[in-house]
């Protein structure tokens, strides 16, 4: 019976390269929040809504109203921080009320 064994050249040596993993940790994300509003319309914070976030569609941007309209505050959207200030910013600016909490 034979067995192979490796050949090593005197002097050699057995090179590994280990390739550094970069892990990459995803950024938190953030709520963008809708307050209940007793000044403007309903059709109004719907339109805006849809204006503001084009993601939602106009059942989404009802059901935020809705929930805002009923419990005080709805959840517009989930996404980075930098989107997240600028829906906020931009839903204030046309007379919301809005404010952004991190996601956990």
């Amino acid at each position: 019976m034979s067995v192979d064994t490796p050949i090593r050249s005197p002097g050699g040596a057995a090179v590994i390269e280990k390739q550094t993993e970069r892990i990459r940790k995803p950024s938190p994300l953030y709520k963008v929040l809708l307050h209940n509003d007793p000044v403007n319309t309903m059709e109004f914070v719907v339109l805006t809504l849809r204006q503001v976030v084009p993601q939602l569609s106009e059942q989404d941007a009802m059901a935020v109203m809705l929930e805002a309209h009923q419990t005080g505050v709805g959840l517009v959207i989930v996404c980075d921080l930098e989107p997240a200030e600028f829906y906020s910013e931009t839903l204030k600016g046309k007379g919301l009320t809005s404010t952004i909490e991190p996601e956990n």
